[in-house]
């Protein structure tokens, strides 16, 4: 069993902010593989499917970012899930928009998301870091996370949303460089 999460902020206020292109990210992947609908568990919601023949839990945290391992890790030892089972979606201000890397384990970065999964889960899970660009001034960061993607950028995060649907499987099979190279060929594009 595996478990993807979709780190983000609950409410249509955040729907589109840059630090909710986790949430963005397992809605796409729910609907490429037909996912049941989601429901409310767990203090988040959850569809279950499978991907390349493996049963997988989608997960959108309710808790806010900060607060988004407690109910993760809840889902986990429910289902016995183990932390090399979890992949986390989330933003990156370190990297360019739409630029990704994946990685396993590692520190949070200040990421306050990470930083509660790391408390709940061990820092064994794998990530999917979604470059969203930085401002330039540390003292913008709050603003800039929680503020929508400019119109500009929306066509690429939403090109670069889809290729991750599309390609996860290959994470969920331990192909991680398979899974960068579809991804950046596809955006080359």
């Amino acid at each position: 069993m595996f478990l993807i999460i979709g780190l983000g902020n609950p409410g249509k206020g955040y729907a589109h902010n840059r630090h909710n292109v986790g949430f963005m990210a397992v809605d796409a992947i729910a609907d490429s593989y037909g996912f049941s609908g989601w429901s409310a568990r767990f203090g988040g919601h959850i569809a279950e499917g499978n991907i390349g023949g493996k049963k997988t839990f989608l997960f959108k945290p309710m808790s806010y970012m900060n607060l988004s391992g407690n109910p993760a890790g809840e889902l986990c030892r429910f289902y016995k899930i183990p932390t090399e089972n979890v992949l986390a979606i989330h933003d990156e201000l370190d990297l360019p928009l739409a630029k990704l890397r994946v990685k396993r384990g590692g520190g949070h970065g200040g990421h306050n998301g990470l930083k509660s999964l790391d408390e709940h889960l061990g820092k064994d899970y794998q990530r999917i870091r979604f470059g969203i660009g930085h401002p330039g001034d540390k003292d913008m960061v709050s603003n800039y996370v929680l503020a929508d993607f400019a119109k500009a950028e929306e066509p690429t995060v939403e090109a670069c949303i889809k290729e991750i649907a599309t390609h996860i499987n290959l994470l969920l099979q331990g192909d991680d460089a398979g899974f960068m190279n579809k991804l950046s060929l596809a955006m080359k594009e």
